[in-house]
């Protein structure tokens, strides 16, 4: 046989090397198989990123100030009421097609992670478009009319639909813009958990 003095080769050295697993016959590379699966496992356990995120002055700052408003629901809302825990703040329009996909898809963002505080603030012309906006799309988290685009202006919106999400000490650490999509969202407000 020729080739037995190569597979006797192979042999010795799988024995060196502690290769061997199988009574001895074949090598079992056992080594680099057992690093990958540690590899791959803590790829996997790892905490989530955020997706890419549209380019925009506010990331890596803090969140623009929203003091003394009122929600639609006529509750005074106040920007101290989201400090210490992650925020989502979603800019929309009834005049937004986009906003017919992803605000349904905010909803379900909403009662998915309670602990998550998430903000509507509706650009519409008048607060009973943006009540009628909420009560069509059954939207839960608290949405604030944004009479005369003062918060518009303060957080740079230039296309709808809108969204930052702040992690818990609130800085901006994701921009949603017109291409957001739910997946989006789940993974912004994961990563910012």
């Amino acid at each position: 046989m020729i080739g037995t003095g190569r597979r006797q080769r192979k042999l010795e050295l799988g024995r060196e090397l502690n290769l061997t697993g199988n009574g001895g016959d074949i090598p079992v590379v056992r080594a680099p198989i057992s690093l990958l699966a540690l590899v791959l496992l803590a790829g996997a356990c790892g905490h989530p990123t955020f997706p890419a995120s549209s380019p925009h002055p506010l990331l890596g700052q803090p969140l623009p100030a929203i003091h003394h408003r009122q929600t639609l629901a006529g509750q005074p809302f106040d920007g101290a009421q989201l400090a210490g825990r992650p925020v989502l703040i979603k800019f929309f329009a009834e005049y937004c097609k986009p906003c017919q996909v992803t605000l349904p898809g905010a909803e379900r963002v909403h009662e998915d992670h309670p602990e998550v505080r998430i903000l509507g603030i509706d650009e519409d012309e008048s607060s009973e478009t943006a009540g009628a906006l909420v009560q069509r799309y059954g939207l839960t988290f608290p949405v604030i009319h944004d009479d005369g685009n003062v918060l518009s202006g303060r957080f740079h919106v230039s296309a709808m639909p809108m969204t930052f999400m702040a992690d818990a000490s609130g800085v901006v650490r994701w921009v949603g813009g017109e291409g957001q999509t739910e997946a989006d969202l789940r993974r912004a407000v994961e990563a910012a958990e």
